[in-house]
């Protein structure tokens, strides 16, 4: 089977579509392929984007990318891969370590949280780290997606410590004796 063909398939349509991927800067698996392959650190610090892998128990859950444009416009990308593990908590619990991971390691002033107001799931998590700053129509998103309405959440190197703050928070049970998994 032709591994681009794929990417053509009813199942990966109805994705796009319900995601509103643009399909046409999706691109093919080739070309999805040849920017994972591009996005892998080098150690140079100008690399403009990078991702990371996302393992749990040696084998990998994810991935996240981030997009450097200045400092001030750098955008980051968070796909947990394997369907069982989305929904269990791990962007949650991973998320202040994912961004001290990008200010660690690059020279950015602001991260921006681009994400499509419909994206349930993510903006749940989000928001329980960071607010909404504004919610606009983005005729050009960063990444693959199409136009549309998306919301805008701002993080900056300072915000680091109460990000790992809000981290402890949520590990507390809200019930005393209940831990935060059974609840």
């Amino acid at each position: 089977m032709n591994r681009s063909s794929s990417i053509g398939s009813p199942a990966a349509t109805t994705f796009s579509t319900s995601w509103a991927v643009d399909r046409k800067r999706l691109g093919t698996r080739d070309d999805i392929s040849r920017r994972l392959l591009a996005a892998i650190r080098t150690g140079d610090p100008n690399q403009k984007t990078i991702a990371f892998a996302i393992t749990l128990n040696g084998e990998l859950a994810g991935y996240t990318l981030l997009n450097r444009y200045a400092p001030e416009q750098n955008y980051s990308h968070w796909h947990i891969t394997v369907p069982n593990l989305r929904a269990s908590g791990i962007s949650t619990a991973l998320y202040p370590h994912r961004i001290k991971t990008y200010f660690d390691l690059f020279p950015m002033e602001r991260l921006i949280h681009q994400t499509r107001t419909r994206n349930t799931a993510v903006n749940r998590m989000l928001d329980k780290y960071v607010a909404v700053a504004e919610t606009i129509h983005v005729e050009q998103p960063d990444g693959v997606a199409l136009p549309g309405e998306f919301h805008l959440r701002y993080v900056r190197r300072s915000d680091i410590p109460q990000l790992f703050a809000r981290a402890a928070e949520l590990q507390k049970p809200a019930v005393p004796g209940r831990t935060p998994a059974t609840e």
